[in-house]
């Protein structure tokens, strides 16, 4: 019997295989974004130093944005990308996480872009 991988397994084999190639500074930071099926999440992260600098998501307490939708992740985008400004990062590089870039993930970068983030 063939066994097919589940598709988190693969996804998580390709998010690996991306993370060899890139890493987040100081200076020009990751921006990491992981999607379940009620939420979209993402992460501005410092891999030097281990920390993340910024993040926001459709679970903050704060963010007026619910479920995990297109909308929500167009919101979420600008909002990572303003909190980022406000600590002075202006460029980052982009960590689709495995994901297609495609539906929310592509929403989220789009609306960083547009918000003030380079990359």
């Amino acid at each position: 019997m063939i066994k097919k991988p589940k598709k988190n397994e693969i996804r998580a084999r390709i998010h690996t295989r991306i993370r060899r190639k890139l890493s987040g500074t100081a200076a020009r930071p990751r921006l990491a974004v992981f999607r379940s099926e009620a939420h979209i999440y993402a992460q501005v992260i410092d891999d030097v130093a281990g920390a993340t600098v910024v993040s926001a998501s459709t679970v903050d307490k704060d963010g007026k944005t619910k479920g995990g939708n297109v909308a929500a992740a167009k919101a979420i985008g600008k909002l990572v990308a303003e909190r980022a400004k406000e600590k002075g990062i202006k460029s980052v590089v982009f960590d689709r996480g495995g994901y297609q870039y495609h539906g929310r993930v592509k929403a989220l970068a789009d609306a960083a872009r547009e918000a003030g983030l380079e990359f």
